[in-house]
């Protein structure tokens, strides 16, 4: 998002205070973490739209943030560790005050030495201990329900049941996993048998090579030293810098979860993209805790292309072809986008757990992000005696023309595909701002004002000043008829902005999951380089990014923590799962300013509610949306368990009846809406023909669309808003108020 110019300079005069800054004697290391502290620390207080006190608080938070992100699974330190360092519980605010690392330093030499007590108890156990994998036994993985170990003897046997549990694990995908193949084989030979495979290639086919329990189990248990003598050595090769940069992301999300510190190569890394040029899976990931989290997932990449790898998945292992998989977790994030990236065309296996608890392998194929499908696109959408000839537009991003030299600007797209949309002749649009994670706060702003007249977009506020308005200030519009905004619980940012105006000026029905994202906030990076004036010999330094001001809607209300609450919900699979914002610890709150006057004559919704009243009445009749409700529940539930049985007999029944529970809706998602049609303009035609990627992109594009009952839905709302709305009354064809049709052609 671009800076107001007065921010800046209202900031320089924090850069210069900053700069008078002159560190404590001591050795090297230690001059250059208070430098750092410092910087971070000053920058936070002067630029933050929320500074909170440094006081007891921030110390207890601190101090229980940093505890679990060092040892989330309490398998380090003892109880007496734990004793030792609260003598700092209360005193962090005044070490941080005083730029002093006594705390930390303590922490430190407790930690070094829990790593090296556990590496001792891990190699003794996984040697020398008989696992009675047939007794009956659960272990807890919820790390707040967890205390840490009375003793060393009590630490040994969580290490025992932590160790049994991944063996277990292990074995039940490997037992799944060639009882797969075997009927993999069994169904090729039948095929050889009736002439549906070629019989020379059999021949060529090596043999199942079967194995007994006792021999998978004997190969779990081998991958599982294996993983954990790797881990060890990764956590012993950790330098002190990275657990100082662990030390400050506790303090700096105390402020916020968007604020953080990133060391010179974090920052390169920052936004990783396995994708674009580079040739990969096309995702964005992060560090939570041991493991590796998908951040987001970029249109048009190979993830986005087989739709099973989700936001907030977290990776456990990586598995090339032909190769036994690798457990990741613990790694360093550099080490693990190693892992996953690779040449075009082979093929990884992540093995993932989902938001419900599930652990999923997903195979995705290497490739290169095809730009193109990241840009606006459009096609027009019929659903015979529904809705006619509706215009459809999907925006992936609110990409810019600052963002690279060949940006394009996402308002001139949408502007564009709109024009070609009304040649056609359009009873209606939709804007799919689904997964929009958003982007340009400018193109947000010109692209609402498509709809309107003029007037306020969006309100930005600093800290200590007044909001700056952000106002639509063409009188013209693009677009006056029925229009609809699909949004779900990824649509942040951006996609918020122009949801909630659209909303407020009750131009357009807002439809999609219980709520957006409910990222209300803005960020920047500051260089502590050129913050701190001088201290040459300890730079680089690294960069802070701050959240600095929050947006509000022209009511008055933040998009922040509540994000934007659909006109319409459609239920999802996360229905009763809280997702976005609300699940950061630290989130900044939800706050309120002084509304804008604003106002529109382009439309009037006069009978929204009757709109709203039908769409309830189909879902709650729907056979889809009722699956959907039953899933989501299931994966609710499923979430919640957070302690599991490792015993072979009784975690591989809870898998079993998890995949038999879960196959009642795995084709949820995979059958053509009934008589849904969905064309390409004839306007797009040479472009999508100019080479063969792009016709097999496109269809594969069409192919979903087809089989979005959610779109379905929405063609039918829409149907309703112009049946029902006198403002659509110059509409030349009404359609039908016919009922949802289960009829498949």
């Amino acid at each position: 998002m671009r800076i107001k110019p007065t921010i800046l300079i209202a900031l320089l005069a924090g850069v210069l205070a900053i700069g008078a800054f002159s560190p404590f004697d001591g050795v090297a290391y230690e001059e250059r973490e208070t430098l750092i502290l410092h910087g971070v620390l000053t920058f936070i207080k002067q630029a933050h739209v929320n500074p909170k006190p440094i006081d007891d608080d921030f110390s207890k938070e601190v101090f229980a943030t940093f505890l679990k992100r060092i040892d989330s699974g309490k398998r380090f330190l003892l109880q007496d560790d734990i004793d030792k360092l609260k003598a700092h519980e209360l005193n962090l605010d005044d070490q941080a005050n005083r730029r002093t690392l006594e705390f930390f330093d303590v922490s430190l030499e407790l930690l070094d030495a829990g790593v090296a007590r556990s590496e001792i108890i891990f190699n003794d156990v996984i040697d020398n201990y008989k696992f009675e994998f047939a007794k009956s036994e659960s272990i807890e993985l919820e790390s707040d329900k967890k205390v840490f170990a009375r003793d060393e003897l009590q630490l040994r046997d969580y290490w025992r049941k932590y160790l049994k549990y991944d063996i277990v694990q292990k074995f039940t995908r490997k037992k799944n996993s060639q009882k797969k193949a075997i009927e993999a084989e069994i169904q090729y030979k039948k095929d050889v048998k009736e002439g549906k495979a070629d019989a020379e290639e059999a021949k060529d086919r090596k043999p199942i090579e079967e194995k007994s329990d006792e021999e998978l189990l004997k190969d779990a248990k081998e991958e599982t030293k294996e993983s954990f003598t790797d881990w060890f050595v990764r956590l012993n090769k950790l330098r002190r810098s990275d657990r100082f940069e662990t030390y400050l992301g506790a303090i700096t999300n105390y402020f916020d979860p968007h604020t953080d510190y990133f060391n010179p190569k974090a920052k390169q890394d920052f936004d990783i993209n396995m994708g674009g040029k580079l040739e990969g899976i096309g995702a964005r990931l992060s560090i939570d805790g041991e493991f590796t989290k998908v951040v987001s997932i970029i249109p048009g990449g190979p993830a986005h292309q087989g739709k099973e790898l989700e936001v907030d998945d977290l990776i456990m292992a990586v598995m090339q072809e032909d190769e036994e998989p690798i457990d990741i977790v613990g790694w360093r994030i550099d080490d693990v986008v190693q892992k996953i990236r690779g040449k075009k065309g082979t093929v990884v296996t992540l093995t993932t757990k989902k938001k419900d608890g599930s652990i999923v392998d997903i195979e995705i194929e290497r490739d290169q992000v095809i730009i193109d499908v990241s840009f606006a696109r459009s096609v027009v959408i019929d659903l015979p005696g529904t809705a006619n000839n509706i215009g459809y537009i999907k925006l992936p991003k609110f990409y810019s023309s600052f963002e690279n030299e060949d940006g394009n600007s996402c308002a001139v797209d949408v502007a564009k595909e709109i024009e070609k949309l009304k040649g056609e002749n359009v009873n209606g649009i939709i804007l799919d701002l689904r997964d929009n994670t958003g982007g340009s706060l400018s193109d947000v702003v010109d692209m609402t004002g498509l709809f309107i007249e003029e007037g306020p977009i969006v309100q930005v506020k600093p800290k200590d000043r007044p909001a700056y308005i952000h106002k639509d200030k063409d009188s013209s519009v693009q677009y006056d008829g029925p229009l609809i905004v699909m949004t779900n619980h990824l649509s942040a940012s951006a996609s918020e902005i122009l949801a909630a105006a659209l909303q407020d000026y009750e131009r357009a029905l807002i439809v999609g999951s219980k709520s957006t994202f409910g990222k209300g906030s803005v960020q920047r990076f500051f260089d502590l380089d050129r913050a701190l004036k001088g201290n040459e010999e300890f730079k680089p330094l690294g960069n802070l990014k701050i959240s600095m001001q929050k947006f509000y809607r022209v009511n008055g209300g933040s998009t922040q923590l509540k994000g934007v609450t659909p006109d319409i919900i459609l239920p999802d699979n996360y229905h009763f799962i809280d997702t976005g914002e609300k699940e950061y610890e630290n989130a900044l709150e939800w706050t309120e300013i002084e509304p804008k006057s604003y106002s529109q004559n382009v439309v009037k919704l006069q009978n929204k509610s009757k709109v709203v009243a039908l769409s309830a009445k189909r879902v709650k009749e729907d056979e889809q949306f009722k699956l959907i409700l039953e899933n989501a529940k299931r994966l609710k539930t499923n979430r919640d368990q957070s302690e599991y049985p490792i015993s072979i007999n009784e975690y591989g029944e809870l898998i079993e009846k998890r995949k038999e529970e879960a196959s009642k809706f795995k084709n949820l998602y995979e059958e053509d809406v009934a008589f849904l049609s969905v064309s390409n303009m004839a306007v797009d035609t040479a472009y999508i023909n100019a080479d063969e990627s792009r016709i097999g992109r496109n269809e594969s594009w069409i192919e979903g669309l087809k089989k979005d009952f959610y779109l379905e839905e929405t063609l039918f709302i829409l149907r309703d808003l112009i049946n029902l709305e006198d403002s659509y009354s110059a509409i030349e064809e009404k359609f039908k108020d016919s009922e949802k049709k289960v009829i498949k052609p």
